[in-house]
């Protein structure tokens, strides 16, 4: 794939996953207002509702009192021109004496019918005005130490139909009345309570709430036990207006867990959304992390196919070589220089099948098909087989390999061809990564239960990025065409395997420019 094609892909999915997100996110915030709105709206509604239920209801209980006099009264009124309507009321506590009176007065006038665009007849049309008298006394003791009571009388004198009258008269007594009475004799908490509470369960708002009347701005005892103000989630409407229309008294209604119980109607939704959204962005990173490593495959098969190439060609080239030799004349009759020669194919045959060796090894162990059965042995003495193996390499660099085996316990569960491979690669790596005459240090101690071997060299070293995929297969540091040092990327990565299959730990500590050091943690048989 392009590279460039490759990063706009990458741009181009990004900024569509982004937009997404940023959709998701205004769909809630537009939601949460909207559910706003209509809590807002149905608020409104229920405090309406609840007020003109309180009205209702004073008027009632009013109503019901002004039935039971006029009952009493036991005659019909017959004068048709004046009504009056009396109360009384005292209490006992303040010795407070309340007498109201409401007089209806109907005067006749005539309207010529063209106003009704009709002739020749005059309408005759009743008008009713309201006087109305409120007198409040306080009982008082004359000279000679008596009371003085004032006792009122009840007349109701009424004209034309009474049901008309009644209405009219009976809206504006018991305002009046009521208007002298203090806000808890007029309504009471759990009346309050319950109508709001049936109000809000029939809008379908559940959440807990708080009420409180206020008197001009100030509280008033008639609240529930828990309200505090608070602007942004208190709602208020005026209750109890006189005939006046004076707004005295206000009720506030407030909900301490709004925000929660607005979020809670979007958040089955918008859960549902943020799994989708999560999804997404699992998948995009999944796929974007499969290309990208899709991409390192395909440098590092590019650079193993090098490799690999550059390490059968030599070898090739070599036995070409030598068979052409053979074939000439002077050198088939010399046996010398065809046992020579034959010697070399040989060497170069097998080098070659070490190398397909070592790609099936690695094969058969990702398929688990290759058999390690372990036994105990002495580590000291796999170390220094595995020395021996790479003695003749290591004269020809004219280098040295010093140890320093002084771990007092050393014996372990493994497998000796395996694992004395896996210290002949890593002492092989310290070889041909050294420019120098190559020294390697060899060493062992105990920690806990476990033995360390840590082979130290003075190569080239290697990078931090370089260090934490040494042991992926196939993986070398990448070096574009350069070719100086041979290898296929599989030794380092079958060293882990064979360590990991044995419960033990590969680690590897360097610097570029001063070596490296590879430290090999096995557990101890106890």
């Amino acid at each position: 794939m392009n590279k460039l094609f490759f990063r706009l892909l990458v741009v181009l999915m990004s900024l569509s996953l982004i937009g997404i997100i940023l959709v998701q996110v205004y769909w809630f915030n537009t939601s949460l207002k909207n559910n706003e709105e209509q809590f807002r709206y149905h608020v409104k509604q229920v405090l309406g509702n609840v007020a003109e239920k309180l009205n209702k209801y004073e008027a009632y209980t009013f109503y019901e009192r002004y039935n039971r006099l006029k009952d009493s009264i036991g005659k019909t009124p017959q004068k048709s021109d004046f009504l009056e309507f009396g109360y009384y009321q005292r209490d006992s506590r303040t010795n407070e004496t309340i007498i109201y009176s409401n007089s209806i007065i109907s005067e006749d006038y005539g309207i010529n019918s063209s106003f009704f665009d009709k002739n020749g007849e005059v309408n005759k049309v009743k008008s009713f005005s309201a006087n109305r008298k409120t007198e409040v006394y306080n009982e008082s003791v004359d000279n000679s130490g008596m009371k003085q009571n004032i006792t009122p009388e009840l007349r109701i004198e009424k004209s034309g139909k009474l049901e008309l009258l009644d209405n009219a008269q009976f809206e504006i007594f018991y305002k009046d009345v009521a208007a002298l009475n203090s806000i808890q004799n007029r309504i009471s908490n759990e009346l309050l309570n319950k109508l709001l509470s049936s109000e809000l369960k029939d809008y379908g708002i559940n959440t807990p709430y708080e009420f409180s009347v206020y008197s001009n701005g100030l509280a008033t005892k008639i609240k529930s036990d828990y309200f505090s103000f608070d602007k942004e989630s208190t709602y208020s409407i005026p209750i109890l207006i006189d005939n006046e229309g004076n707004k005295k008294y206000q009720l506030l209604l407030q909900f301490p867990q709004k925000k929660k119980f607005l979020i809670s109607e979007l958040i089955g939704i918008a859960v549902l959304s943020m799994i989708f959204t999560l999804v997404i962005v699992i998948a995009y990173s999944s796929a974007l992390s499969q290309i990208i490593k899709q991409r390192q495959i395909s440098e590092i098969k590019t650079d193993f196919i090098n490799n690999m190439t550059h390490e059968f060609k030599t070898p090739i080239a070599t036995i070409n070589l030598a068979l052409d030799a053979i074939k000439n004349p002077k050198v088939f009759e010399d046996k010398e220089k065809v046992n020579r020669y034959l010697q070399m194919i040989k060497d170069e045959n097998k080098r070659m099948h070490a190398q397909v060796e070592n790609v099936l090894r690695i094969s058969k162990l990702e398929k688990k098909e290759l058999d390690i059965s372990k036994e105990t042995h002495d580590v000291h003495e796999i170390i220094e087989d595995a020395i021996e193996h790479v003695h003749l390499i290591i004269e020809d660099r004219q280098g040295s390999i010093e140890t320093h085996l002084d771990a007092p316990r050393n014996s372990v569960l493994l497998n000796d061809v395996h694992f004395t491979n896996v210290l002949v690669n890593v002492l092989d790596n310290a070889i041909k990564y050294s420019v120098v005459a190559p020294k390697i240090v060899v060493t062992t101690e105990n920690v806990k239960d476990f033995i360390i071997i840590k082979i130290k060299d003075n190569g080239i070293g290697m990078s931090k990025a370089a260090q934490k995929r040494i042991f992926e297969k196939f993986y070398r540091e990448h070096t574009g065409d350069v070719h100086n040092v041979k290898g296929h990327g599989l030794g380092l990565s079958y060293v882990k395997r064979i360590v990991d299959d044995h419960n033990g730990q590969i680690f590897v500590e360097s610097e570029k420019g001063k070596g490296s050091t590879f430290i090999i943690k096995v557990p101890l048989i106890n």
